[in-house]
This record gives C-alpha cells, sequence and structure tokens, in this order.
C-alpha cells in the first residue's frame, strides 16, 4: 500500500461544526476549486490505508475521494 500524499486545503466550518473543503492545493502548489462535496461519510482508503471523513467532491468535472484523516488531508489517487 502507499503511503498518502498529505495536502494543504482549504475549508469553511460552519456554525453546527460541519466542515466543508472548498479548495485543495495539489503538491506543486496548483490550486483546485472544489466545484460540489457530493458526500461526506466516515471512510477508508484501501489504496492508502488511511480512515477517517470520505468526502466525495467534484474537482474540475472529476469525482474525487477526499480523507480528512488525523487532522491532515490526502486525495486517493487514481492508479
Amino acid at each position: 500500500m502507499k503511503a498518502p500524499t498529505y495536502l494543504r486545503v482549504d475549508a469553511t466550518f460552519k456554525p453546527d461544526g460541519t466542515i466543508v473543503p472548498t479548495m485543495i492545493y495539489w503538491t506543486d502548489g496548483t490550486p483546485y476549486i472544489i466545484d460540489k462535496v457530493l458526500d461526506v461519510r466516515p471512510g477508508v482508503s484501501l489504496k492508502h490505508g488511511g480512515a477517517g471523513m470520505r468526502y466525495l467532491c467534484r474537482i474540475q468535472g472529476h469525482e474525487r475521494a477526499l480523507f480528512l484523516s488525523n487532522n491532515k488531508w490526502f486525495v486517493e489517487e487514481k492508479d
């Protein structure tokens, strides 16, 4: 299993405690706006082994799983 690559993420914290990611920054610093959060639930990354909150996001028309695990963010990378 490949270790996850942790990323910088901008997020909004709502009064009810909900965290909504709004932008990710790839390892080279390139920013990507999260168009929409489609689903949020506890989850496990089968590719990286991390567990935490799984945010299914639409980023530039593509669905990607973004994880918040131990206060760090990572994207489940494509094969």
